[in-house]
């Protein structure tokens, strides 16, 4: 978790994944749950708005945490865009060595990898909501796992990610990641569900 680079080009892999399911965003999607309980895909764009502005915020040292919730006002355009900002502002030379988070200084290799672990969190869950159910690519799910299962403890459960989960027998590297984070693949639950049916 030391070095620096390796963050960043862990969180390079995520920002790719995440801007390929924002793809697929549609007007007819954004009322669809998503896997966060009683969010919409509406209200999760608008919160992944407000991350890409927080993580940007890091690079500089200080992150601003505002619980006042905005209107959604910025779509998938403007998403992408940001997530090119947020790549590009942690690429560029002398980012700080630590960053203050709520007043308290937090070492910057966390922040980079925690940016990864929630961007690509939040692509799967709009991948999840459009349908598309595109899965985390192996190498990317098996490298956000070893850092989640270090940054990501029982106060964060609840509110930023559900309970773990138990996978399935046969799990691939990206559903044992998402259950580590409290989600499970819809679209599983629902042929699983099928299958166990009695005839």
């Amino acid at each position: 978790m030391a070095n620096p680079d390796a963050g960043v080009e862990l969180l390079e892999r995520a920002l790719a994944y995440t801007r390929g399911t924002l793809l697929h965003v549609r007007p007819a999607h954004l009322h669809r749950p998503t896997p966060c309980a009683g969010w919409d895909l509406d209200r999760l764009l608008d919160h992944m708005d407000d991350a890409l502005d927080a993580f940007t915020e890091g690079a500089v040292g200080v992150i601003t945490l505002d619980p006042t919730p905005r209107a959604l006002d910025v779509r998938v355009a403007t998403l992408q865009l940001k997530a090119c900002g947020l790549l590009g502002a942690w690429s560029a030379p002398g980012t700080p060595g630590t960053v203050v988070v709520g007043g308290l200084p937090v070492p910057t290799p966390y922040v980079v990898r925690l940016a990864a672990v929630e961007i690509t969190t939040h692509g799967w869950d709009v991948a999840q909501a459009t349908g598309r159910a595109t899965p985390v690519p192996d190498g990317l799910a098996r490298a956000l796992h070893r850092s989640a299962e270090v940054l990501v403890d029982d106060s964060d459960r609840g509110d930023r990610f559900a309970a773990p989960l138990t996978p399935h027998a046969g799990a691939g590297p990206g559903e044992r990641l998402m259950a580590f984070l409290g989600r499970a693949d819809r679209t599983r639950a629902a042929s699983d569900a099928l299958r166990t049916r009695p005839a």
